[in-house]
């Protein structure tokens, strides 16, 4: 077979700061899943393109290239309209649990591809196979039926979508151009706009617990993610997020499924239910849904109703009790004050150190392990009272976990306490508006 060009060349013209034409676009993202292009001269184009950048229709055809090297699903034959979400990823993020369901509820059909943790972000699939018998994979038609049955499905993507992407992610990791904004919203978006659904909310965290710490490069990130969406006709918005402070009060698997069921029962940390309710009101408002209001579904357990219907419709046992790490230590006040700092990523390396994450894909992850805060950002504490309690199965892990909490924040400790200081601020820091 003779190829349309040469990897080099396509390589040379970005390098030098040049326009990559759709054609060359479509034959280098096929010609690499194909094992034409080698992996590293992709390497080298993707360096190319984290120093050179590229434009909106190049992102474009970029993303468009990617849905092509695989299939696409359609949920046009439901009776509603569908809606999802993607994070970007932090410390205790368990939003998509008392979403999915609670936006279900309000009659707008919820498909969910999750994926696992990575590093010191949870994973939606690790949490919720806390669960006894709860199921990952399903087959679309799978997907299809529960979302007619149930309204709301969380799962694996399947090897059909995008798989230009799982091959290019897996060499981005390696090569130092994870950073480049083109690649990561090409990504995400890939995958998302050739799940299906016709909403997408972007939920782009900020801060030093979150993939990008500076809110301009966020900014930049959202707005690309935003056109994406535009240019392949999904109704799409971001919202610009603090992860500063991990999210609510548990981080870790079987702890925020717990968490996540407190929300869900009319309960739970404030922000986490703040969250969840704007971020439900932004996929309904995209799907054209604006007479019901989830703050009430959520409250008078219709989401909960959902919750269990889609828990069960996987296997899983909605009754079922998390489990318990058998070891503990607990991480005490040296003063009386307020807590003016508590820090996402020394929480969030702490939990994966004890468990809770992976380093490596492959790795296991310990259902029961993580950090549960007993205080948190803006709160009183007196000299020997618990901030927080270390889970793991494994007790050695201990004191690297510990470790991570004394080294966050340039060595000065993840947790900060004045005689003053102010609750968090703002959860959202930015939207970047609704296009179709």
């Amino acid at each position: 077979m003779t190829e349309a060009f040469d990897a080099v060349d396509v390589i040379v013209t970005k390098r030098d700061g040049g326009r990559l034409s759709a054609e060359q676009i479509d034959w280098v993202v096929d010609a690499y899943t194909r094992g034409v292009v080698a992996d590293e001269q992709m390497s080298s184009l993707a360096m190319a393109i984290l120093q050179r950048g590229m434009d909106r229709a190049e992102i474009a055809r970029w993303t468009k290239a990617m849905i092509a090297t695989g299939e696409r699903l359609d949920y046009s034959g439901l009776d509603r309209p569908t809606a999802d979400k993607h994070s970007t990823g932090g410390v205790g993020d368990k939003i998509t649990l008392p979403l999915a369901p609670l936006v279900a509820a309000c009659g707008v059909a919820v498909p969910q591809l999750s994926g696992r943790g990575l590093g010191h972000t949870g994973g939606t699939l690790d949490k919720l196979e806390s669960i006894p018998g709860w199921r990952a994979s399903l087959t679309n038609d799978q997907m299809y039926a529960q979302l007619r049955s149930v309204g709301a499905v969380i799962c694996a993507a399947g090897t059909g979508l995008a798989p230009a992407d799982k091959k290019l992610y897996a060499l981005r990791d390696v090569t130092g151009t994870v950073e480049a904004i083109p690649l990561i919203a090409s990504s995400i978006m890939s995958k998302k706009i050739a799940e299906g659904t016709g909403v997408l909310v972007l939920d782009v965290k900020v801060g030093s617990g979150a993939f990008m710490k500076d809110i301009d490069m966020a900014r930049e990130l959202a707005r690309t993610m935003v056109e994406l969406g535009a240019d392949a006709g999904v109704v799409t918005s971001a919202l610009l997020t603090d992860m500063s402070t991990p999210l609510g009060r548990a981080v870790g698997n079987g702890l925020e499924v717990t968490e996540s069921v407190e929300v869900l029962a009319g309960g739970g940390p404030a922000d986490v239910v703040e969250l969840t309710i704007m971020l439900a009101r932004e996929m309904l408002a995209g799907a054209g849904v604006t007479d019901v209001d989830p703050a009430e579904a959520l409250a008078d357990g219709r989401a909960m109703d959902a919750w269990r219907r889609m828990i069960s419709a996987q296997g899983g046992d909605p009754d079922a009790v998390m489990p318990v790490a058998p070891h503990i230590e607990e991480v005490r006040a040296e003063a009386d004050g307020v807590i003016t700092r508590m820090d996402a990523m020394g929480v969030g390396v702490a939990a994966w150190r004890l468990g809770a994450g992976r380093a490596r894909k492959e790795d296991p992850v310990q259902a029961s392990a993580g950090v549960f805060l007993h205080k948190t950002l803006g709160e009183t504490v007196r000299k020997g009272d618990v901030i927080m309690t270390l889970n793991t199965e494994t007790p050695e892990r201990f004191a690297r976990a510990k470790q991570a909490l004394v080294d966050a924040c340039g060595g000065t400790g993840a947790v900060e306490i004045a005689s003053s200081g102010a609750a968090r601020g703002p959860i959202v820091l930015d939207r970047i508006g609704t296009a179709t």
